[in-house]
């Protein structure tokens, strides 16, 4: 096997130690931000929900706000952003470059997305099965775990494996302006070095990650929704 690393990109064996490094950096700032920006878009998400007109707990002040600050974010390029947020990151983490200072920046750049997904989810919840859980005498926190998010979990399932997706390629983009990880190293190894053979197997690497992600998704969307079906059959 290292031969035949050796033969067909003998720059990234070169570099394999780099490479490597570069490899965990990306996987550090895929499941710090990832995990941060699930709970927090879940929350935005669920509220925008809840919080609309015709919602289970209407509150026009609350949903402007978060609504607004949701369309903000989300119209803002993230290259744009990491720039813009960089005298922040510095105040909270105390440096605007490598994984540390990429986690900011990629949580402010998912969240807004994610929200819009849960919210889409969210939305797509059987209006017959919140009023009958409501008459049942289910308050707002019942109703939103009970039921919401319980039967929106195959939806939820897809939604966070396209934010996944989307979260790489961000984390792909911060590698550009100093974040660390394969972005970075494809570039100043591989372009600004005229190495393709670094770029090639670079994209691969993403490629093979993006495949793992939607074939995991898909399975536990699948398995989830099927679940479902068959406790409905069973009640009947």
């Amino acid at each position: 096997m290292e031969e035949f690393i050796k033969n067909a990109a003998p720059s990234l064996y070169t570099y394999r130690d780099r490479f490597f490094t570069s490899c965990r950096a990306t996987f550090e700032m895929f499941w710090k931000a990832g995990l941060i920006a699930f709970v927090i878009g879940l929350i935005f998400g669920t509220i925008l929900v809840v919080t609309k007109r015709g919602g289970i707990k209407h509150n026009t002040v609350i949903y402007q706000v978060t609504n607004l600050i949701i369309n903000i974010f989300r119209s803002i390029p993230f290259i744009i952003l990491l720039i813009f947020l960089i005298p922040l990151t510095r105040a909270v983490v105390g440096t605007a470059i490598n994984v540390k200072g990429a986690i900011l920046p990629l949580v402010f750049g998912t969240v807004p997305f994610y929200t819009r997904q849960v919210e889409v989810a969210l939305s797509g919840v059987d209006e017959g099965k919140i009023e009958a859980a409501r008459s049942m005498g289910s308050g707002t926190f019942g109703l939103i775990f009970r039921v919401y998010l319980h039967e929106a979990v195959p939806d939820l399932i897809r939604v966070t494996t396209v934010t996944a997706i989307s979260l790489i390629g961000l984390t792909t983009m911060a590698g550009a302006v100093g974040a660390g990880g394969i972005g970075s190293f494809a570039i100043n190894y591989g372009q600004n070095q005229n190495h393709p053979d670094i770029v090639n197997v670079c994209v691969i690497v993403l490629l093979v990650v993006t495949f793992i992600l939607q074939s995991l998704g898909n399975l536990l969307a699948r398995k989830t929704t099927n679940r479902g079906l068959f406790t409905v059959r069973h009640r009947k």
